[in-house]
């Protein structure tokens, strides 16, 4: 292989490292948006899908699905540390497909943007996986 192939490969690879930091971080921020604030961030980030006066009374239910994001973000990050090529793409696909999954089942359930927020960032990322590993 010549210097500028390997180059080209460990980019694309970078590609795919930053994609799923992205995720990652993305749901660091829902965790805290859940499980801290709830009642302020929260309220604007879910205007016009939650009444205001629900958010009080489902602030245990949001921090625990904050909880289980911060377990996804925790598995993307996992998968970014592992040194081994094919364990990193393997975790990284399965919290990857999870993250998707739980996207499109909020998107159908809850709100449509979520798809967009969620789904669709965690399908790019896999497709980048999946071609520049």
């Amino acid at each position: 292989m010549t210097y500028f192939s390997l180059t080209k490969i460990n980019t694309m690879i970078l590609i795919a490292k930053i994609l799923i930091a992205f995720v990652a971080l993305e749901h660091i921020y829902i965790l805290w948006l859940e499980m801290f604030a709830w009642e302020t961030a929260g309220k604007k980030a879910f205007k016009g899908s939650l009444k205001d006066e629900l958010f009080t009374p489902t602030k245990t239910l949001a921090a625990n699905q904050g909880l289980y994001n911060g377990f996804l973000a925790a598995g993307l990050i996992w998968s970014l540390l592992i040194g081994h090529v094919e364990w990193s793409q393997n975790v990284a696909l399965f919290f990857l497909s999870c993250v998707a999954i739980a996207g499109f089942y909020g998107g159908f359930t809850a709100s449509k943007r979520i798809i967009f927020i969620q789904a669709i960032p965690a399908l790019l990322a896999m497709g980048a996986v999946l071609l520049f590993y």
